[in-house]
């Protein structure tokens, strides 16, 4: 047998109490005892009785369980790895506060959505890295991406190709089978153009392998000045001042050739939500199996039978008093 709450304070005081209160009441009986005589073997059935209900009212607060106890439960989810561009120009804040803020306050609702869905972070701009390994661990996710800022990698450019092999590497297994793949998920996330030589061949192989490719692009068709990190507006080779605007184009090319969807985030526009929806609607897969305890507090029995007790000791008075 197994309870529910330990005994407290609570529980203490009313044991406390009612110990109290009958030695005073035996106390009582001991001074009349002396001038009329009392029979104390009634007096004793009742505090036995009293004692058997009231034990079991205090049982019944602790939340008695027994039965079966535990219980096997599948554990179904998807695999999901976010890909999050890192390059110099998610520092422009034509998206308030910055386009990475947003994306970082955008993503922390993705992880706290797929509470049973595993996610890993990949961090990139031409290069990339492993930033969070595939993990159920909300708290740790929500800290990595409290991290993320352009310093983490080189801005020599942005290129898809190499979160994209990372990504396929992370999620492709040598026991998968083919069906398994519908449930692992890639996002990629950038605000511009893609000026890798590989991404083709990638994308084709997240097709072919029928994991998930859906691309979210975030920034401004006007866009802004591009800020370098000495805080001045960056200048090309003429000397006119480079403007970092959103370049939906490739982004939503590889949504299309990997029949995946493209979402955005704009000034006016986002789509996060229907993001959400969309992996919600994709089937899960059997990840693991725990053991839950599903024992049942069973604290009416033990009520049902103080009650009756105590009607009996309501209805049945003895005469402790002989005159």
């Amino acid at each position: 047998m197994e309870w529910i709450k330990n005994i407290d304070y609570i529980e203490i005081i009313l044991i406390s109490l009612f110990i109290i209160f009958y030695f005073l009441y035996f106390i009582k009986f001991k001074k009349i005892d002396k001038s009329i005589p009392v029979n104390f073997n009634k007096i004793l059935i009742k505090f036995f009785l009293r004692s058997t209900y009231f034990l079991l009212f205090i049982l019944s607060i602790l939340g008695p369980s027994f039965g079966e106890s535990k219980k096997e439960i599948e554990i179904v989810g998807k695999d999901i790895m976010i890909a999050v561009d890192l390059s110099e120009s998610m520092n422009a804040n034509d998206i308030q506060p910055s386009r990475l803020e947003k994306i970082k306050f955008e993503l922390k609702k993705i992880i706290n959505e797929f509470y049973s869905d595993r996610i890993g972070i990949i961090m990139f701009s031409n290069d990339a890295f492993v930033q969070c390994p595939l993990t159920y661990d909300k708290n740790a996710l929500n800290l990595f991406v409290e991290t993320l800022n352009t310093g983490l990698v080189p801005n020599t450019g942005t290129d898809f190709g190499p979160p994209l092999k990372i990504s396929l590497e992370k999620l492709k297994n040598d026991d998968s089978k083919p069906n398994t793949n519908k449930s692992k998920i890639i996002l990629l996330i950038s605000d511009g153009e893609d000026f890798g030589k590989n991404t083709n061949q990638y994308i084709n192989e997240i097709k072919n392998s029928s994991i998930k490719l859906f691309t979210l692009g975030i920034g401004t068709e006007k866009g802004i000045n591009l800020i370098s990190s000495n805080g001045k507006i960056k200048k090309d080779q003429n000397g006119n001042n480079v403007i970092t605007k959103l370049n939906s184009a490739s982004l939503k090319k590889i949504a299309s050739v990997s029949n995946g969807r493209y979402y955005e985030i704009t000034n006016n526009k986002n789509e996060i939500k229907q993001l959400i929806n969309q992996i919600n609607s994709l089937e899960g897969n059997i990840k693991d199996s725990i053991e839950l305890d599903i024992s049942k507090n069973k604290y009416h029995y033990f009520l049902l039978l103080g009650i009756f007790l105590f009607v009996i000791d309501f209805l049945f008075t003895f005469k402790v008093l002989e005159i």
